[in-house]
C-alpha cells in the first residue's frame, strides 16, 4: 500500500471519527434531561421614570399664548433671570430675581423685545426675545422671563424645557411629604436623589463624574455652592462649598 493511499484512508478515519463523535454529542443532548431556563434578573424601573412630562412644543407666540391664565412650574431652577414688565415693556436693566425650582408661575401675556446682550447668556436674542409675562403668588407685580427668540420670521422656543406644565408635587408625589418639604424650601436632606437635589438647589451645577447617582455633584446654589454626596443615587453627605 502505497503511501498515498494510506493518507487517504487515515483521513477518511479521522473524518469518520469526526462526524462520529459530533452523532453521539448531538445524541446525547437531545437525550438530555430539560434543563429549567434561568430567569433573568428582572431591572427595576425607577418611579421618576414613569412620570409622563406633557410637552407643547410650539410654534409661534400664538402656541405660548394658550398659556394665558394658566399656572406652571419652573423646572430649570436656578437658570432663568426675570425682569419687571411694567407698561408693557420689559425692564432688562434691573434683575427682579432667578426663578427656583418647582416655583409657580400665573401667565399673564407673551410680549416681544429686543434683548441687550446681557440679558441673552440662557436665551439667545435673535432679532427679538420672546418672553412669557407672568406674576408670583401673593405678588400682583407682573414679570418677564425669556422663554424663546425670533430670528427673521422663525420662532425657537424653549418652555418645555424650563417649565412643568402640571403640578410637579402631584407629578412626583411619590416623593413624599418631606422630600417635598426641603424641594419647596431649597434645601438638601439626607436621602434624596439627584433629580430631587437638582430640582432642590437648581441646575447648575459641576462634578468630576458621569456616574450618575454614585458621584459629588457641586450645585451653584445661587452663589451659595453646596457639595452634595451620592451613593447608589442617594445623598450621604453634603456641606458648603466655597470653591465653585
Amino acid at each position: 500500500m502505497n503511501s498515498v493511499v494510506k493518507a487517504a484512508i487515515g483521513a477518511t478515519a479521522v473524518l469518520i471519527l469526526a462526524v462520529g463523535g459530533e452523532l453521539a454529542y448531538l445524541h446525547h443532548e437531545r437525550n438530555e434531561p430539560m434543563k429549567t431556563p434561568v430567569p433573568q434578573q428582572e431591572q427595576k424601573i425607577d418611579d421618576d421614570d414613569l412620570v409622563f412630562l406633557k410637552k407643547m412644543r410650539p410654534d409661534t407666540p400664538k402656541d405660548v399664548k394658550e398659556l394665558d391664565g394658566k399656572t406652571i412650574w419652573v423646572s430649570a431652577g436656578g437658570q432663568m433671570d426675570y425682569y419687571p414688565y411694567v407698561g408693557h415693556r420689559v425692564e432688562y436693566a434691573k434683575t427682579s430675581g432667578t426663578l427656583l425650582g418647582a416655583q409657580p408661575l400665573v401667565v399673564k401675556d407673551v410680549a416681544e423685545q429686543a434683548a441687550p446682550k446681557a440679558a441673552t447668556y440662557r436665551i439667545p436674542g435673535g432679532d427679538q426675545q420672546v418672553l412669557l409675562v407672568f406674576t408670583l403668588p401673593n405678588d400682583t407685580h407682573e414679570y418677564a422671563v425669556p422663554v424663546g427668540y425670533r430670528e427673521g420670521k422663525d420662532y425657537t422656543f424653549y418652555t418645555d424645557e424650563i417649565f412643568f406644565y402640571d403640578d410637579p408635587h402631584i407629578l412626583y408625589k411619590h416623593w413624599g411629604p418631606e422630600i417635598w418639604k426641603a424641594v419647596d424650601a431649597h434645601q438638601v436632606i439626607l436621602g434624596m436623589n439627584e433629580r430631587q437635589v437638582e430640582l432642590s438647589l437648581g441646575q447648575v451645577s459641576k462634578s468630576t463624574s458621569q456616574d450618575y447617582g454614585n458621584r459629588m455633584v457641586v450645585f451653584a446654589n445661587l452663589g451659595k455652592p453646596m457639595a452634595v454626596t451620592f451613593v447608589n443615587n442617594k445623598v450621604t453627605a453634603f456641606r458648603s462649598d466655597q470653591g465653585f
